[in-house]
C-alpha cells in the first residue's frame, strides 16, 4: 500500500512517457520545465522527422576539422593541469578542494580530446587519433579502445532502455531481485550518483569477455597502456612525494574527474519527461534530438571540458569536432529550437534527477525509490530535505 506521506514529500510532478493533448501545450511544458530546474522543455519531434532530415540542415563547415584548434585544446588541457599541479603543490591545506576542483576538471579535458580522437574528429589520420586518444586516456585510468567500442554503442542506441550502455532508469526486477543490490542502487541513483561513473568505468572497460573476437586485440592494447601508467606512474608518485602525494596528485584530481563524468553523462539524457524505449518502439531523431539535453556550465568548465556539455549536436553527429559544436548547437537553434531540451546548471536540476529518476515505468518514464522501496529510501528522502531547490 502506498505509504501518503512519502507520496507527498516526491515534489516533482511526472509526465506520462505518452503525453495527451494538454500536456502538449506550451503552457504545460513550460511548468514542467520549471519544476525540474530547466529553461526549456521542448514540443515533441513528428514521427515523420528523420535524423538525416536533421542531419542534413546543419552547415557543411561545422564538420571541418582545424588541425590548429584541436591541437590548441590539447594546449589548454596541458597548460591548464599543469597550472594545477602547480596549485596542489603550493596551496595551502584549505585551498587544496580548489586546486582539486580546478585540476579534476583540467583533466576531464583530456577526456574529451580523446573523446573526439575516437569519433574521427580529432585529426584525418587515424593513427595520430589512436595514439592521442590512448595517451590523453592514460593518467585517468581510462583503457581508450574499450571505452571507445561501447560509447559507439551508446551513440546508436541512446536511450534505448536496454541496449544504451550509458546512464538508463533501473529495471523493477533488479530492484526486487535482491535486498543488497536494492540497497546499493539506491546510494548509487542517489548520493552517490556524482561519482558512478567510477562503477561504469569497472564493469565495462576491463572484461575481455564483454568484447568480440575482433576488438579483442585493441582491448589489450589499451589496457596494457592503462596498465604501465599505473606501474610506472603511480610508483613515480609515491617516490616522489609519498602516499600522501598519491592521494592530493593524482586520486583527488580523479575523483573529480569522475564527478564531472557523471554528470555530464546523466544531465545530457536524465529527466523525468525524457523516456527510454524498448528497441520496437525506439525513434533514433526522437532520442538523439528530443532525448538529448543542452546544459550550460559555468564558462571555465566549459573552455576547460572543450564544451563537450554542447551535447545536442554531438548527438546528431558525433563526427563534428567539439570546437565546432556552439556553431552547431546555433544551427539546431535555427532550425529546430522548439524540439530541443535547454538547462542551465543548478541545484534544483540535480536534485530532480537525484530524487526521482530512478526506477524505469512504461507509463511515467521514472518512478523514485521513494515510492518503489519506501522502507529504505532514507537516502533519498534526506536528499531531498537537504539539496537547496535553486533553479
Amino acid at each position: 500500500m502506498r505509504n501518503p506521506k512519502i507520496v507527498q514529500a516526491v515534489a516533482v510532478p511526472i509526465v506520462p512517457s505518452t503525453p495527451s493533448p494538454a500536456m502538449d501545450s506550451a503552457e504545460y511544458r513550460k511548468q514542467l520545465a520549471e519544476s525540474y530546474g530547466f529553461q526549456q522543455i521542448g514540443e515533441p519531434l513528428p514521427d515523420d522527422i528523420t535524423l538525416r532530415d536533421i542531419l542534413n540542415s546543419l552547415p557543411k563547415k561545422v564538420f571541418e576539422i582545424n588541425d590548429i584548434r584541436a591541437w590548441g585544446s590539447v594546449l589548454i588541457s596541458v597548460t591548464s593541469y599543469a597550472l594545477g599541479i602547480f596549485m596542489i603543490a603550493k596551496a595551502s591545506w584549505y585551498l587544496l578542494p580548489l586546486a582539486w576542483a580546478w585540476t579534476g576538471t583540467a583533466v576531464t579535458g583530456f577526456f574529451v580530446i580523446g573523446h573526439d580522437c575516437a569519433h574521427k574528429s580529432f585529426s584525418r589520420n587515424k593513427l595520430v587519433e589512436d595514439i592521442v586518444g590512448t595517451i590523453a586516456f592514460m593518467p585517468l585510468i581510462y583503457p581508450y579502445e574499450p571505452w571507445r567500442f561501447k560509447h559507439d554503442q551508446h551513440h546508436a542506441k541512446t536511450n534505448m532502455l536496454h541496449e544504451d550502455t550509458a546512464w538508463h532508469p533501473i529495471c523493477k526486477a533488479d530492484v526486487e531481485s535482491s535486498e543488497l543490490l536494492r540497497k546499493a542502487l539506491i546510494y548509487a541513483y542517489g548520493p552517490i550518483r556524482p561519482w558512478m561513473s567510477i562503477a561504469h568505468w569497472l564493469m565495462w572497460h576491463f572484461d575481455l569477455k564483454k568484447f568480440r573476437k575482433h576488438e579483442v586485440k585493441r582491448v589489450i592494447i589499451s589496457l596494457s597502456a592503462v596498465f604501465a601508467f599505473m606501474g610506472i606512474g603511480w610508483p613515480l608518485i609515491i617516490y616522489k612525494t609519498g602516499i600522501v602525494g598519491w592521494v592530493k596528485f593524482w586520486l583527488m584530481p580523479w575523483l573529480g574527474y569522475h564527478f564531472w563524468m557523471s554528470t555530464f553523462t546523466t544531465v545530457h539524457h536524465t529527466a523525468p519527461h525524457i523516456p527510454f524505449k524498448g528497441s520496437d518502439e525506439w525513434n533514433g531523431a526522437q532520442a538523439q534530438l528530443n532525448g538529448t539535453v543542452h546544459c550550460d556550465y559555468p564558462y571555465w568548465i566549459e573552455v576547460l571540458c572543450h564544451d563537450i556539455n554542447w551535447h545536442v549536436p554531438h548527438h546528431i553527429s558525433s563526427k563534428i569536432p567539439s570546437y565546432n559544436l556552439r556553431a552547431a548547437q546555433q544551427s539546431l537553434d535555427d532550425n529546430w529550437g522548439k524540439y530541443l531540451n535547454k538547462a542551465k546548471w543548478n541545484w534544483r536540476l540535480m536534485k530532480t534527477i537525484m530524487t526521482t529518476c530512478h526506477v524505469y515505468d512504461s507509463d511515467e518514464n521514472y518512478v523514485s525509490f521513494e515510492r518503489v522501496a519506501p522502507d529504505e529510501s532514507q537516502p533519498i528522502t534526506f536528499l531531498r530535505k537537504v539539496m537547496p531547490d535553486y533553479a
